[in-house]
């Protein structure tokens, strides 16, 4: 926790505030993972959400939250998104992390398959412990819109101290990239507009390395 000790300050300002939540949605450049998930069988979603994930935890800034009112750091993640159920209304997905890709995404679509024959809101996030609760962060992805701007719901206004992510329409972008809109809200005091550059550079180094893997 010596990083955020020196940045307690900032956390002190912006945590006072009515809301302390820092929302920034930019067009976001990847390698074109496509044609090798088609090669490896493996849903293009899961594999980005890996990435995303894979990378949060690497950038410490997005693993601080706030717990009976004192700043802690997270050590792992719950992985959960939403989906969308056979009468086309949001359902909450969530699943146990795993390390080998091919499990994750294994889970992933489980988890997923759950979520989306279920009528009712799936609950099992209220099942949670007040930490494990905070070993989220909360994902939506709106393939059907290339959107330039998203407001996400917070609980509590001055504690939006769980990140969330969306991304939508993929673009190809030529030379084996493509871009895609994606948002990150955090609290402000933790997440500057640097951590967030830093993270966007990491989801496009951990997909880099899932599709070009070293000899």
């Amino acid at each position: 926790m010596e990083k955020f000790e020196r940045r307690r300050d900032r956390f002190a300002l912006f945590d006072a505030m009515d809301s302390a939540a820092v929302n920034i949605c930019f067009p976001l450049a990847l390698p074109d993972f496509r044609p090798w998930c088609k090669q490896e069988g493996l849903a293009p979603f899961h594999v980005l959400l890996c990435a995303v994930l894979r990378a949060v935890l690497k950038v410490e800034n997005f693993r601080y939250r706030i717990l009976d009112g004192e700043v802690i750091r997270i050590e792992r993640l719950i992985p959960s998104f939403t989906v969308i159920n056979q009468h086309n209304d949001l359902n909450f997905a969530q699943f146990d992390w795993s390390d080998d890709l091919r499990e994750f995404v294994a889970r992933g679509i489980a988890a997923r398959e759950e979520a989306s024959n279920m009528e009712a809101l799936n609950m099992e996030y209220a099942a949670r412990t007040p930490l494990q609760a905070k070993e989220q962060v909360f994902v939506t992805c709106i393939p059907w819109l290339a959107f330039t701007a998203i407001q996400h719901p917070i609980a509590s206004l001055k504690q939006p101290d769980i990140p969330s992510f969306a991304w939508g329409r993929f673009k190809e972008a030529g030379a084996g990239q493509l871009e895609l809109p994606f948002s990150v809200q955090a609290h402000h005091g933790f997440v500057d507009g640097f951590h967030i550059h830093q993270l966007a550079g990491q989801i496009a180094a951990e997909l880099e390395a899932i599709i070009s893997p070293a000899a």
